[in-house]
């Protein structure tokens, strides 16, 4: 059985990994055939969102790795202290923490870094000729994290995707319910929310991905 890993960002769309594409994601790579393993880098967030008034919560501190757990039911493990060869592919939801706490995108845009834990994780899942999937503002790291020319998708936001392109990468447009494949580099990526409208619009996609995903591996 392919063994998937899936790095999260903490839990909430605001401020960590959106929940419904976290779920999607790990309920497709079961359907289809395959096992996941949720992984987090052990750092602060950001900053703390309140997702009721969509106001920072001033003063306040949470850990990636903890609130991870939540969307994991503790069957979590620290990025840091992962294998990236126990894994066949690796796949990174999105939702703000994509932008905040796995990269700075979110504040420093084209400029960007990626955690070190990230970087190293999935660039050695990289170097092995391992499929790699991105989802929502998660492809914004592509460039990073694969060089130039990767070709990767983040919907049709022109301002997200110029970046993307400042930073050596090549975006092309995409619907919700599809994906964009760079069979070269083994990369797929799909919107999701960057353009669904619903969970059901989010979930084509998704389901796509992970399709491509587990048969590349």
């Amino acid at each position: 059985m392919k063994q998937i890993a899936v790095i999260l960002s903490g839990s909430g769309v605001f401020d960590g990994s959106e929940i419904y594409e976290s779920v999607l994601t790990l309920l497709n790579i079961e359907q289809q055939g395959a096992r996941y393993h949720c992984l987090a880098p052990d750092v602060d967030q950001m900053h703390v969102v309140n997702h009721l008034t969509g106001e920072v919560a001033e003063g306040e501190r949470r850990n990636v790795l903890v609130e991870a757990a939540r969307l994991a039911r503790g069957e979590i493990k620290a990025l840091g202290d992962a294998n990236p060869a126990d894994y066949d592919a690796l796949i990174i939801p999105g939702g703000f923490g994509a932008a905040k706490n796995l990269s700075n995108f979110a504040v420093a845009g084209s400029d960007c870094e990626v955690n070190p834990d990230v970087a190293a994780f999935t660039q050695a899942i990289h170097a092995e000729g391992k499929p790699v999937g991105l989802v929502c503002i998660a492809p914004a790291m592509a460039p990073k994290l694969f060089g130039a020319d990767v070709l990767c998708t983040i919907g049709k936001d022109p301002e997200t995707a110029a970046a993307i392109e400042a930073m050596g990468g090549r975006h092309q447009a995409c619907d919700v319910s599809d994906t964009v494949i760079d069979r070269d580099n083994k990369v797929i990526t799909t919107p999701a929310y960057m353009l669904a409208g619903s969970i059901t619009e989010a979930a084509a996609g998704i389901s796509k991905l992970v399709e491509e995903i587990i048969s590349m591996a």
